[in-house]
């Protein structure tokens, strides 16, 4: 089963000083939900999350897998969220882009499907917190400041039958994240690893 890449045509390069581009992070994100389609597909699901959306290239290409689902994307840079919904609509896939800081304005959302390519660098924490470019990216200690506070939330956001797709380095030291997830009575899969110039990224899932 093949995803299809969202055609990105209608974003001018100079957007991209504001707002993070497709990089190989996003394209194995990409491939992993490809990877995990089938799973997926007899999962059915109705209510899909990207938190940190950016360009909003991973979102729109699940939401061509799935054009039946509902697909929602935070971002706490607003460019990011209006490029998401332009690349959502030049797709034609129908996206809600809301300015956020992750997903902590859902109330009682529960959903079925959340994707995270978390700012992973490891900065100083200072660096964490801006609501520009460098939010894509500023990871603060072990790059992981921004990625705890989100796994925190995924047991009220995440349907009982979810499944969390989540992006990580070496370096933010995933099998921390694994025991951190545990506790909240998730187990784990990595779906897929790549090794990118010096870092070894890859995609974990969670799901009870």
């Amino acid at each position: 089963m093949k995803m299809e890449t969202p055609y990105q045509n209608h974003i001018d390069k100079a957007d991209f000083d504001h707002v993070y581009e497709p990089a190989e992070d996003s394209f194995l994100l990409i491939d992993a939900l490809e990877k995990d389609l089938e799973y997926l597909k007899a999962k059915n699901p109705t209510f899909c999350l990207e938190v940190g959306s950016g360009s909003g290239v991973v979102i729109t290409a699940l939401g061509m897998a799935f054009p039946g689902a509902l697909c929602l994307s935070t971002d706490i840079n607003f460019k990011a969220c209006v490029m998401s919904k332009a690349t959502a609509t030049y797709n034609k896939v129908v996206l809600d882009a809301v300015n956020m800081d992750l997903a902590t304005a859902f109330t009682d959302k529960k959903f079925d499907i959340i994707i995270f390519n978390p700012p992973y660098v490891v900065t100083e924490s200072e660096e964490c917190g801006g609501t520009d470019i460098t939010a894509s990216w500023a990871g603060g200690v072990k790059g992981r400041e921004v990625t705890d506070r989100l796994l925190s939330l995924i047991p009220k956001k995440l349907a009982d039958n979810g499944t969390f797709y989540l992006l990580l380095i070496e370096d933010n030291i995933p099998s921390e994240v694994v025991g951190i997830m545990a506790k909240y009575g998730f187990r784990h899969d990595i779906v897929v690893t790549r090794r990118v110039r010096n870092e070894l990224q890859r995609v974990l899932k969670f799901h009870r």
